[in-house]
Protein backbone atom coordinates (compact mmCIF):
# COMPACT_ATOMS: atom_id res chain seq x y z
CA UNK A 1 0.00 0.00 0.00
CA UNK A 2 1.21 3.06 -1.00
CA UNK A 3 1.04 6.67 1.24
CA UNK A 4 -1.59 8.08 -1.42
CA UNK A 5 -3.59 5.07 -0.56
CA UNK A 6 -3.03 5.33 2.96
CA UNK A 7 -4.40 8.77 3.04
CA UNK A 8 -7.45 7.66 1.34
CA UNK A 9 -8.18 5.52 3.89
CA UNK A 10 -11.36 6.72 7.23
CA UNK A 11 -8.57 7.63 8.94
CA UNK A 12 -6.37 10.11 6.34
CA UNK A 13 -5.66 12.37 8.76
CA UNK A 14 -3.79 9.90 11.00
CA UNK A 15 0.03 11.17 10.26
CA UNK A 16 -0.51 14.69 9.08
CA UNK A 17 1.42 15.63 12.25
CA UNK A 18 4.64 13.77 11.41
CA UNK A 19 4.43 14.44 7.90
CA UNK A 20 4.76 17.83 8.72
CA UNK A 21 8.06 17.73 9.88
CA UNK A 22 10.55 17.93 7.20
CA UNK A 23 12.65 15.14 8.59
CA UNK A 24 9.82 12.72 8.67
CA UNK A 25 7.85 14.01 5.28
CA UNK A 26 5.66 11.62 3.03
CA UNK A 27 8.68 9.65 2.39
CA UNK A 28 9.75 9.02 5.44
CA UNK A 29 6.22 7.95 6.79
CA UNK A 30 6.01 5.72 3.58
CA UNK A 31 9.15 4.32 5.11
CA UNK A 32 7.61 3.80 8.98
CA UNK A 33 4.34 2.35 7.10
CA UNK A 34 6.61 -0.43 4.73
CA UNK A 35 8.88 -1.51 7.99
CA UNK A 36 8.26 -4.73 10.00
CA UNK A 37 9.45 -4.51 13.29
CA UNK A 38 9.78 -7.23 16.22
CA UNK A 39 9.10 -6.57 19.90
CA UNK A 40 10.24 -9.28 21.14
CA UNK A 41 8.57 -9.00 25.47
CA UNK A 42 4.69 -7.51 25.74
CA UNK A 43 5.32 -6.12 29.06
CA UNK A 44 6.35 -2.92 30.59
CA UNK A 45 9.06 -2.04 28.24
CA UNK A 46 7.31 -3.70 25.25
CA UNK A 47 3.77 -2.04 25.73
CA UNK A 48 4.58 1.19 25.28
CA UNK A 49 6.92 0.38 22.73
CA UNK A 50 4.11 -1.65 21.05
CA UNK A 51 1.85 1.51 21.26
CA UNK A 52 3.80 4.12 19.59
CA UNK A 53 4.88 2.04 17.13
CA UNK A 54 1.21 1.52 16.10
CA UNK A 55 0.41 5.09 16.36
CA UNK A 56 3.31 6.02 14.21
CA UNK A 57 2.43 3.63 11.52
CA UNK A 58 4.37 0.91 11.61
CA UNK A 59 2.71 -1.36 8.60
CA UNK A 60 3.76 -4.79 10.47
CA UNK A 61 4.77 -5.40 13.95
CA UNK A 62 5.59 -8.91 15.61
CA UNK A 63 5.22 -9.24 18.96
CA UNK A 64 7.05 -12.32 20.84
CA UNK A 65 5.60 -13.73 24.41
CA UNK A 66 4.02 -16.42 25.76
CA UNK A 67 2.90 -15.15 29.07
CA UNK A 68 -0.53 -14.35 30.32
CA UNK A 69 -1.48 -11.29 31.69
CA UNK A 70 -1.40 -11.50 35.68
CA UNK A 71 -2.40 -8.83 38.07
CA UNK A 72 0.61 -7.58 39.13
CA UNK A 73 1.47 -6.75 35.29
CA UNK A 74 -1.18 -4.09 35.06
CA UNK A 75 0.34 -1.43 37.27
CA UNK A 76 2.61 -0.90 34.24
CA UNK A 77 1.87 -2.71 31.43
CA UNK A 78 -0.51 -0.57 29.80
CA UNK A 79 -1.87 -2.13 27.05
CA UNK A 80 -3.84 -4.59 29.39
CA UNK A 81 -7.27 -4.03 31.50
CA UNK A 82 -8.47 -6.17 34.30
CA UNK A 83 -11.12 -7.90 31.68
CA UNK A 84 -7.64 -9.34 30.20
CA UNK A 85 -6.68 -11.78 33.62
CA UNK A 86 -5.67 -14.83 32.44
CA UNK A 87 -5.27 -14.15 28.80
CA UNK A 88 -2.74 -14.17 26.31
CA UNK A 89 -0.94 -11.21 26.27
CA UNK A 90 -0.11 -11.04 22.52
CA UNK A 91 -3.18 -11.94 21.72
CA UNK A 92 -4.52 -8.79 24.26
CA UNK A 93 -1.86 -6.93 23.16
CA UNK A 94 -2.95 -7.39 19.18
CA UNK A 95 -6.74 -6.11 20.03
CA UNK A 96 -5.62 -3.04 21.89
CA UNK A 97 -3.32 -2.00 18.84
CA UNK A 98 -5.96 -2.88 16.39
CA UNK A 99 -8.24 -0.25 18.38
CA UNK A 100 -5.17 2.27 17.86
CA UNK A 101 -4.33 1.97 14.00
CA UNK A 102 -6.63 -0.64 12.29
CA UNK A 103 -3.87 -0.10 9.03
CA UNK A 104 -1.16 -2.22 11.27
CA UNK A 105 -0.42 -5.75 10.58
CA UNK A 106 0.23 -7.55 14.10
CA UNK A 107 1.68 -10.75 14.11
CA UNK A 108 1.30 -12.78 17.34
CA UNK A 109 4.10 -15.33 18.35
CA UNK A 110 2.54 -16.86 21.32
CA UNK A 111 5.83 -18.72 21.69
CA UNK A 112 9.15 -19.02 23.92
CA UNK A 113 11.81 -17.47 21.57
CA UNK A 114 14.78 -20.21 21.84
CA UNK A 115 17.19 -20.94 19.85
CA UNK A 116 15.18 -23.12 17.44
CA UNK A 117 13.02 -20.73 16.21
CA UNK A 118 14.71 -17.52 16.48
CA UNK A 119 15.81 -17.50 13.15
CA UNK A 120 12.87 -17.88 11.55
CA UNK A 121 11.01 -15.65 13.96
CA UNK A 122 13.24 -12.65 13.45
CA UNK A 123 14.26 -12.95 9.61
CA UNK A 124 10.64 -12.18 8.92
CA UNK A 125 11.29 -8.58 10.19
CA UNK A 126 13.49 -5.30 9.83
CA UNK A 127 14.82 -4.53 13.25
CA UNK A 128 14.23 -6.20 16.63
CA UNK A 129 13.06 -4.01 19.83
CA UNK A 130 14.78 -6.18 22.83
CA UNK A 131 11.87 -6.14 25.55
CA UNK A 132 12.80 -8.08 27.57
CA UNK A 133 14.65 -8.62 31.10
CA UNK A 134 16.20 -12.41 30.36
CA UNK A 135 19.73 -12.31 30.47
CA UNK A 136 19.53 -15.60 28.45
CA UNK A 137 17.02 -13.62 25.57
CA UNK A 138 18.98 -10.83 25.33
CA UNK A 139 22.04 -12.75 23.93
CA UNK A 140 20.02 -15.27 21.43
CA UNK A 141 18.31 -12.03 20.12
CA UNK A 142 21.88 -10.08 19.82
CA UNK A 143 23.20 -13.49 18.27
CA UNK A 144 20.92 -14.61 15.73
CA UNK A 145 20.34 -10.35 14.86
CA UNK A 146 24.23 -10.50 14.20
CA UNK A 147 23.70 -14.09 12.02
CA UNK A 148 20.96 -12.18 10.20
CA UNK A 149 22.30 -9.13 9.86
CA UNK A 150 19.84 -7.33 11.55
CA UNK A 151 19.99 -4.20 14.07
CA UNK A 152 18.16 -4.71 17.14
CA UNK A 153 16.95 -1.85 20.02
CA UNK A 154 18.12 -2.82 23.35
CA UNK A 155 16.51 -1.46 26.83
CA UNK A 156 16.60 -2.36 30.11
CA UNK A 157 15.65 -1.18 33.69
CA UNK A 158 16.95 -1.75 36.99
CA UNK A 159 15.14 -0.03 40.21
CA UNK A 160 15.23 3.90 39.35
CA UNK A 161 17.66 3.37 35.95
CA UNK A 162 16.96 2.68 32.75
CA UNK A 163 19.81 2.07 29.78
CA UNK A 164 19.05 2.23 26.07
CA UNK A 165 21.21 1.54 23.18
CA UNK A 166 21.01 0.38 19.48
CA UNK A 167 23.14 -2.56 18.75
CA UNK A 168 24.74 -4.49 15.09
CA UNK A 169 23.83 -1.01 13.24
CA UNK A 170 25.66 -0.83 9.94
CA UNK A 171 28.63 -2.60 11.42
CA UNK A 172 28.17 -1.22 14.88
CA UNK A 173 29.36 -2.96 18.23
CA UNK A 174 26.84 -5.82 19.27
CA UNK A 175 25.53 -6.47 22.62
CA UNK A 176 28.95 -8.84 23.26
CA UNK A 177 30.80 -5.89 22.85
CA UNK A 178 29.39 -4.38 25.64
CA UNK A 179 28.75 -7.79 28.04
CA UNK A 180 31.06 -10.43 26.03
CA UNK A 181 30.15 -13.58 27.87
CA UNK A 182 27.10 -13.89 29.56
CA UNK A 183 27.01 -14.11 33.45
CA UNK A 184 26.69 -17.12 35.01
CA UNK A 185 24.98 -16.00 38.32
CA UNK A 186 21.10 -15.16 37.94
CA UNK A 187 20.83 -11.60 37.42
CA UNK A 188 17.09 -10.80 39.31
CA UNK A 189 14.06 -8.88 37.17
CA UNK A 190 11.46 -6.66 38.52
CA UNK A 191 9.80 -8.86 40.23
CA UNK A 192 12.13 -9.87 42.98
CA UNK A 193 13.72 -6.09 42.94
CA UNK A 194 10.48 -4.11 42.13
CA UNK A 195 10.26 -1.37 39.54
CA UNK A 196 8.16 2.28 39.77
CA UNK A 197 5.64 2.00 36.59
CA UNK A 198 6.85 5.06 34.95
CA UNK A 199 10.20 3.64 34.23
CA UNK A 200 9.74 0.88 31.52
CA UNK A 201 7.61 3.56 30.42
CA UNK A 202 10.11 6.07 29.60
CA UNK A 203 12.20 3.65 28.36
CA UNK A 204 10.22 1.50 25.97
CA UNK A 205 9.33 5.10 24.33
CA UNK A 206 12.87 5.57 23.83
CA UNK A 207 13.19 2.07 22.22
CA UNK A 208 10.22 3.13 19.70
CA UNK A 209 11.90 6.63 19.02
CA UNK A 210 14.98 4.63 18.35
CA UNK A 211 13.21 2.27 16.33
CA UNK A 212 11.95 5.31 13.91
CA UNK A 213 15.28 6.82 13.57
CA UNK A 214 16.60 3.65 11.95
CA UNK A 215 13.49 3.56 9.95
CA UNK A 216 13.60 6.91 8.43
CA UNK A 217 17.15 7.92 9.07
CA UNK A 218 16.92 11.08 10.53
CA UNK A 219 18.95 12.34 13.91
CA UNK A 220 21.63 9.94 15.49
CA UNK A 221 20.63 6.27 16.81
CA UNK A 222 22.11 5.48 19.79
CA UNK A 223 25.09 3.12 17.57
CA UNK A 224 28.24 2.98 19.55
CA UNK A 225 27.07 4.38 22.08
CA UNK A 226 24.78 3.23 25.79
CA UNK A 227 22.05 5.91 26.64
CA UNK A 228 22.11 6.01 30.55
CA UNK A 229 18.38 7.60 32.26
CA UNK A 230 18.51 7.88 36.38
CA UNK A 231 14.57 8.67 37.05
CA UNK A 232 15.66 9.56 40.68
CA UNK A 233 17.75 12.23 40.04
CA UNK A 234 16.28 13.11 36.34
CA UNK A 235 19.54 12.53 34.86
CA UNK A 236 20.35 11.68 31.54
CA UNK A 237 24.00 10.66 30.21
CA UNK A 238 25.50 8.24 27.66
CA UNK A 239 28.90 6.20 27.36
CA UNK A 240 30.58 4.80 24.23
CA UNK A 241 31.22 1.69 23.46
CA UNK A 242 33.87 0.39 20.92
CA UNK A 243 33.42 -2.98 18.18
CA UNK A 244 35.84 -5.16 19.52
CA UNK A 245 35.01 -7.85 16.77
CA UNK A 246 33.80 -8.18 13.47
CA UNK A 247 33.50 -11.89 13.23
CA UNK A 248 29.41 -13.22 13.01
CA UNK A 249 28.82 -16.51 14.85
CA UNK A 250 28.07 -19.54 12.82
CA UNK A 251 24.99 -19.74 14.76
CA UNK A 252 23.77 -18.29 17.72
CA UNK A 253 25.33 -19.34 20.76
CA UNK A 254 23.04 -19.04 23.53
CA UNK A 255 21.28 -21.03 26.14
CA UNK A 256 17.76 -21.24 25.60
CA UNK A 257 15.62 -18.96 28.14
CA UNK A 258 13.82 -20.88 30.40
CA UNK A 259 10.73 -18.38 31.01
CA UNK A 260 8.87 -15.40 29.92
CA UNK A 261 9.75 -11.91 29.81
CA UNK A 262 7.93 -10.23 32.91
CA UNK A 263 9.48 -6.36 32.99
Amino acid sequence: MTLTEITMAKDQEKYIRQIELPEIGTQGQERIFNSKVLVVGAGGLGCPALQYLTSMGVGTIGIVDFDRVSLSNLHRQILYSADDLGQSKVEMAKKALHKLNTLCVINTHDVLLSKKNAATIIGGYDLVIDATDMIPARYLINDTCVSLNKPFIYGAIYKYQGQVAVFNYQNGPTYRCLFPDEPKEKIQNCDQRGVLAVLPGIIGLMQASEAIKLITGFGEPLSGFVGLFDLANMQWDRIKISKKSTKKPDAPEITDPQESTKI
